[in-house]
């Protein structure tokens, strides 16, 4: 299934995407995609619907992020080895975990906001993994049982902030709209291998990555089982796993978002986002 929110900010409605690709409204089946509407149990209750019987969303309506009340934005750095490569780094011996603000998660569409004194907002296109069945002390056997599906996430970063500003990276990642998620939250049951799947990113129309989650240093099943050593993770849990290479600080010349750009990037079966850049 493809699940995704629809509607302005602050008032998304639960929806489906059918196969025709028309959005059919989930409002009378659940309150919204988020928390215990991502169990096993109750993903599985949905996927016995007949979408022909659900009242279909008519026009062209914004879409939200596509998972609601997210309780932990977490991020893995470093997590590709081509990335790393390209950034000079060493790859690390077990995962680097950080943090992203969850006032930075908007819709997949929605205007990205250069962040005021920034001098270097870069982009990263990234395999999201959205968590449907509480984990702790999994072990990587287990781990994706616990994942409710799979999203495209752009993880904006203001580079400035993120490694010249002292502390950790959170300040660079944090920024209202730096936390792009969507289109649709594909079930786990469509991925048959989260890692093989084709990835890219471009911005005006030139494209920058164009990777795949094959080049994961750690994949995903082991990133939930070591994250679940140190935190126990929630349904609507959102994990933002690592990017390819080609991201603007890993040009020659370095190259850095603008007001006036325009992004697009997208993950094979997980949908495309398209973003246009201005200033906060």
């Amino acid at each position: 299934m493809k699940l995704l929110r629809y509607g302005p900010v602050g008032q998304e409605k639960p929806g489906l995407l059918d196969e025709n690709g028309a959005i059919r409204d989930l409002s009378a089946k659940v309150s919204d995609i988020a928390g215990d509407a991502l169990s096993d149990a109750s993903l599985n209750r949905l996927r016995a619907l007949d979408p022909n019987d659900l009242p279909v969303v008519e026009g062209a309506p914004r879409i939200g992020a596509c998972v609601g009340q997210v309780g932990k934005f977490i991020c893995i750095g470093l997590n590709y080895a081509d990335h790393a490569a390209e950034s000079g780094m060493a790859l690390p011996e077990e995962p680097v975990i950080f943090f992203k603000a969850t006032s930075a998660i908007m819709g997949p569409n929605d205007r990205v906001e250069i962040p005021r004194g920034s001098v270097k907002t870069d982009w990263e296109v990234e395999l999201g993994v959205v968590i449907g069945k509480a984990a702790k002390y999994v072990t990587e056997a287990e781990a994706l049982n616990h994942v409710a599906g799979y999203c495209v996430i752009n993880d904006l970063s203001e580079r400035d902030f993120q490694l010249h500003r002292s502390g950790q990276w959170v300040k660079g990642k944090s920024a209202d709209t730096f936390g792009p998620i969507g289109p649709w939250l594909v079930t786990r049951d469509e991925v048959a291998d989260p890692q093989n799947l084709p990835m890219y990113l471009e911005v005006n129309d030139h494209r920058y990555q164009d990777g795949s989650t094959k080049t994961m240093h750690f994949g995903v099943a082991t990133v939930i089982s070591h994250l679940s050593q140190f935190m126990s993770l929630q349904p609507g849990d959102v994990i933002s796993t690592g990017t390819p290479p080609g991201v603007g600080m890993g040009q020659n010349p370095q190259t850095y978002l603008k007001a006036g750009d325009r992004m697009e990037l997208g993950i094979e079966g997980l949908g495309i986002q398209r973003q246009d850049v201005g200033q906060a």
